[in-house]
């Protein structure tokens, strides 16, 4: 038997024509979809984004910047949820280096148990692990902010400590100065010291006698009144180891030493307190807060 002859598949011209353009336009077609694929594909090999905008921003980003700021601006303080997250989280989010980790009501409990100026204190001045501040400076961060950042982690942790009270207007100045002054201070007491001045809430500017040394008419009433507008941002809850308001144990120690002594201490200043509590009164008032705080423990 015979076989059937074979036929040529292509066999008149526009079939040649057909064949010829599919064999240059399919593979054409094929290269241009793969390279839209290629490009197109999520690329995660390392190095891969190294010349994108972000990161050739962030490798020519220069090290040091000036930041203007107005000295006359009012003050916009930031939240405790905002220092947190800001500071307060390299840490506590996850407990590193000991720090009792947010919301963990069994590391808190303790601290909490220690009060809420014992855990601001320590925020302030550091401990174990912790620098001071978290490693801030009181130009990044006042006292007061940390202070909302303390009460923010306590109470998601079990505590119900009060909102900070936000300092007034007279106490941003206050506050400045003793930045300044511990910025160049590498030991806690000088960071108590800016804390001691961040808290006056207001300064009375009152101004000397024209006698030296001579008492105001009314040495009680004058005493009362500037104790109510300094010393009592301190003194009322024994912030920063100031003896309490009224609290025998803890003036008695002070007292052992003569008045004389005791009022050079309020005049010119003594661990966290500063000259005067920071403000411009006259020795004879000054000397009158101190009879009017000793009246108080006798």
């Amino acid at each position: 038997m015979s076989e059937a002859p074979h036929g040529a598949p292509i066999k008149t011209p526009a079939q040649l024509i057909a064949a010829v353009i599919a064999g240059f336009a399919v593979p054409i077609v094929i290269i241009v979809l793969l390279a839209v694929y290629v490009d197109n594909s999520t690329r995660t090999g390392a190095g891969t984004d190294s010349l994108s905008e972000a990161e050739v921003t962030s490798r020519i980003h220069p090290i040091a910047q000036v930041e203007i700021r107005d000295a006359n601006a009012p003050r916009v303080y930031k939240s405790g949820e905002e220092v947190y997250k800001a500071v307060c989280s390299a840490c506590h989010a996850s407990g590193a280096a000991g720090a009792p980790k947010f919301t963990n009501t069994a590391d808190w409990a303790p601290r909490i148990a220690q009060g809420f100026d014992t855990l601001w204190h320590t925020a302030l001045s550091g401990k174990g692990a912790m620098p001071p501040r978290g490693g801030t400076s009181p130009d990044d961060y006042s006292d007061f902010e940390i202070a909302r950042a303390v009460a923010y982690m306590a109470n998601n942790s079990g505590a119900s400590f009060p909102e900070p009270a936000q300092p007034a207007a007279g106490a941003a100045a206050a506050s400045g100065a003793a930045a300044a002054g511990a910025a160049g201070a590498s030991d806690a007491g000088a960071a108590q010291a800016a804390a001691a001045m961040a808290a006056m809430a207001s300064v009375p500017q009152t101004a000397a006698p024209a006698a030296g040394g001579a008492q105001s008419a009314d040495a009680s009433q004058a005493g009362k009144a500037l104790y109510q507008q300094v010393c009592q941002a301190c003194h009322a809850a024994g912030v920063l180891n100031a003896p309490k308001f009224g609290d025998k144990e803890a003036w008695e120690p002070r007292l052992k030493d003569s008045m004389d002594t005791v009022y050079n201490y309020a005049l010119h200043g003594k661990g966290a307190m500063p000259p005067k509590g920071g403000s411009n009164a006259s020795d004879a008032d000054v000397k009158a807060a101190v009879d009017y705080m000793v009246s108080a423990v006798k």
